[in-house]
């Protein structure tokens, strides 16, 4: 018999049963809670509520472990691909030989976007962060591509995921390559998907385009180290909204915005504003740390510290390490490098981060490289977007499978008037 706790309101009581997960976590479920004694639960920020079973990401944020379908992030780091890993999230386990080259085929083929869509983001201001663009353009698949938007429909499901994480790279481009004026530049089906993703960034027609490896392999990487995290805000956003049961491309459309906040996805780009600041103000690292330690400062120091782990991210270890694969293969030695460094080792080591666990996270380096291998800061988040993508999907796919599916509507704690009648507007003051 499964453990139950008792709950005692105003002398009543309630039995709710504990539910417990695959690796220990534990859980009260309150279902019955508001039917049988008219009183809710309030958690502002969800920070202890659980939403959801999921069987996707496993997260243990005072270990620093990360698993994707019970992997470790650093195994499927070393090994894997970002497709590959797409493919984990999405079907639940690693794909056969053959699996992979079906799925990998497809999302090639489908990379190319509607010409319209030239038109389209023509239509948008070249200062358009490129968010905005991206959270638009996939919103407007569901307009371009209506023939699968059936969220209960598999082969329609299918269709429309293997067109998105598709697009998504085009899509990205087209955003940057609108920004600042130049050609867009068409997919290659005999690229990989990273490569097809960085030669449409960064290439153009005039000039022969040669990739670095070693930047491919980073970017597959910061990829798969963004591609799931459990219930944050963004897939929490994804899953909440696809619960009306709009079509996958609604769903993460409004997960993109979600993710542009800069409490969010967009942490990577203030990380380099912030290591543009202290270059440009001229300014130690040391000195900007004591400003960023007083109440009364508005400076912060970015990319340090996690809503989840409170020991450190198992994700910057292994971000820490290709960034300096990536600057040494280019030989390129930035003045931002060097400040992150040194902000690192000091905020290591004082007793103001040591205590607070503020340590660094998959934001702090990721940046470097984005900015290393010459992509604009705005861009940073819509990188990131990408490689959230396959996770983005799995949830929502799981949503959709989940036997106590139902539209999400949470309660409130009603803090106004009780009753205030109307006034006509002649007798108001």
């Amino acid at each position: 018999m499964a453990d139950m706790a008792t709950l005692v309101v105003d002398g009543q009581s309630i039995e709710l049963p504990v539910v417990e997960g695959s690796e220990g976590e534990r859980a009260i479920d309150i279902r019955k809670l508001r039917s049988e004694t008219g009183i809710i639960t309030l958690d502002p920020g969800f920070a202890n509520s659980g939403a959801c079973r999921s069987a996707i990401t496993f997260i243990d944020g005072e270990k620093g472990i990360l698993r994707y379908r019970g992997i470790p992030i650093e195994e499927l780091a070393e090994h894997s691909s970002f497709l590959e890993v797409a493919y984990l999230l999405i079907y639940g386990q690693l794909p056969s030989g053959s699996e992979f080259d079906s799925f990998a085929g497809s999302i090639t083929s489908h990379t190319m976007l509607h010409e319209d869509f030239k038109r389209f983001f023509g239509a948008l201001p070249k200062d358009a962060h490129p968010m905005a663009a991206c959270s638009a353009a996939v919103g407007a698949l569901s307009a371009f591509y209506p023939d699968s938007l059936d969220p209960r429909d598999p082969r329609q499901i299918e269709i429309s995921v293997h067109r998105l994480i598709a697009k998504m790279i085009t899509m990205a481009a087209y955003a940057y390559k609108h920004s600042i004026g130049q050609p867009f530049m068409y997919p290659q089906n005999d690229q990989s998907y990273v490569a097809n993703f960085l030669q449409m960034m960064f290439s153009n027609p005039c000039e022969k385009f040669e990739l670095d490896p070693v930047v491919e392999k980073a970017v597959d990487l910061l990829l798969i180290l963004h591609a799931d995290h459990e219930q944050n805000c963004s897939t929490s956003t994804v899953r909440l909204v696809g619960s009306s049961m709009v079509n996958l491309f609604s769903a993460v459309s409004s997960g993109i915005s979600a993710l542009w906040g800069p409490s969010h996805g967009g942490a990577n780009q203030k990380v380099i504003e912030m290591l543009e600041e202290i270059r440009d103000e001229g300014i130690t690292a040391r000195e900007f740390v004591e400003r960023a330690k007083k109440a009364d400062t508005t400076d912060r120091l970015m990319g340090f510290g996690h809503r989840v782990y409170k020991n450190f991210d198992p994700r910057m270890k292994i971000i820490k390490k290709a960034c300096f694969d990536v600057l040494e293969n280019l030989g390129v030695r930035t003045k931002l490098l060097e400040i992150a460094v040194e902000l690192e080792e000091i905020a290591l080591k004082d007793d103001y981060f040591v205590e607070r666990k503020l340590y660094p996270n998959v934001d702090f380096y990721s940046g470097v490289i984005y900015n290393a291998i010459g992509t604009p800061a705005n861009m940073f988040t819509a990188m990131f977007a990408t490689g959230r993508l396959p996770g983005w999907i799995a949830q929502w796919m799981e949503l959709h499978e989940d036997p106590d599916f139902k539209i999400g509507r949470p309660r409130q704690i009603y803090t106004g008037k009780q009753v205030n009648h109307y006034v006509p507007l002649d007798q108001r003051r």
